[in-house]
């Protein structure tokens, strides 16, 4: 991919992978990223990063300087509970941020059309809870939070921008992706929780009985989902993730055994308005994108473990 691409959020978990790909992939990278929550050491060395809140006018500026042929928008307030007791700062970083990045894209492309947008959109916390079970794009989203229902603004904002000024975009609904170098901070996931935890010699607490579900995605493949979205001349909404329900007692069970240490399970109080179960349909994605998960669940803690333990050391 030699482009110019520009990544907003780009020293979070899953944008310093993404970055870490564009750059080996030959692309020119500018990250914007405020540095709230991701780390500045996880930014490729051959990406520019620009420590800016993607609200900003400066932020705004770098756009409109850089003229990128692609922008993958992951800048985000990803604290689902924070965005429960803070729905106006939730609101103002996920949809007035994104805002900004659209508006800046449309006041300096010299051709909008040939600009792609990739959004990281949510998965669980735009659908609500549903009957159909993998639940496919064409459920109508319900989300239950202000996170949720920020990411599906900025979805219609897209639609926005497309139609009325021409911009393409790709919005990727994710599942619940976890893998090397996830953050314990803010809103971490269950996986790297638990590793965290267990590997500090820990009992990790399971939420409840354990027995609610997720679809958890490996942030490799959630890479390859931006890279092929960027790639394709589609437009849209498209679920990444891999239309398998795993509870969190099996996450608790197989981080045993790739920790290769035991522990009793220790419940705590189930979280108040948690989904119960979550899973996406990808089949979409796999149909107009060409993508579809290559690590499967056990394969993909393995690797987590490892990387957890090799920075544990």
């Amino acid at each position: 991919m030699k482009k110019r691409a520009l990544v907003t959020g780009g020293a979070g978990f899953i944008g310093s992978h993404l970055v870490k790909r564009l750059v080996a992939e030959g692309a020119e990278v500018v990250v914007i990223d405020d540095l709230s929550m991701g780390d500045a050491s996880k930014v490729d060395s051959g990406a520019q990063l620009i420590a800016l809140d993607v609200r900003s006018l400066e932020a705004s500026r770098v756009i409109k300087d850089f003229k990128p042929d692609v922008v993958f928008h992951l800048a985000a307030q990803i604290n689902l509970r924070r965005s429960l007791q803070q729905p106006l700062e939730d609101a103002s970083i996920n949809i007035l941020g994104s805002i900004n990045v659209m508006q800046s894209l449309v006041e300096s492309a010299e051709d909008i059309s040939k600009v792609k947008f990739v959004f990281s959109s949510t998965g669980g916390a735009i659908y609500g809870d549903v009957d159909i079970l993998p639940t496919p794009e064409t459920v109508e989203p319900n989300p239950l939070s202000p996170y949720g229902v920020a990411k599906f603004s900025v979805e219609k904002y897209l639609y926005y921008y497309h139609v009325v000024h021409g911009l393409p975009y790709v919005a990727l609904r994710y599942s619940n992706v976890y893998g090397p170098g996830q953050s314990t901070k803010g809103e971490a996931g269950v996986v790297a929780i638990f590793l965290e935890k267990m590997l500090a010699g820990e009992t990790p607490v399971i939420n409840g009985d354990g027995t609610q579900t997720r679809d958890f995605v490996f942030v490799e493949d959630v890479v390859d989902a931006n890279i092929k979205a960027a790639c394709s001349d589609a437009v849209g909404v498209f679920n990444i993730g891999t239309g398998r329900e795993s509870s969190v007692l099996d996450i608790f069970r197989l981080l045993k055994q790739y920790v290769g240490k035991d522990f009793p399970k220790v419940h705590g109080p189930a979280i108040p308005g948690e989904l119960q179960r979550s899973c996406l349909d990808y089949g979409k994605a796999k149909d107009v994108l060409g993508w579809e998960p290559r690590v499967d669940l056990e394969e993909g803690l393995e690797i987590t473990a490892q990387a957890f333990a090799e920075e544990h050391k």
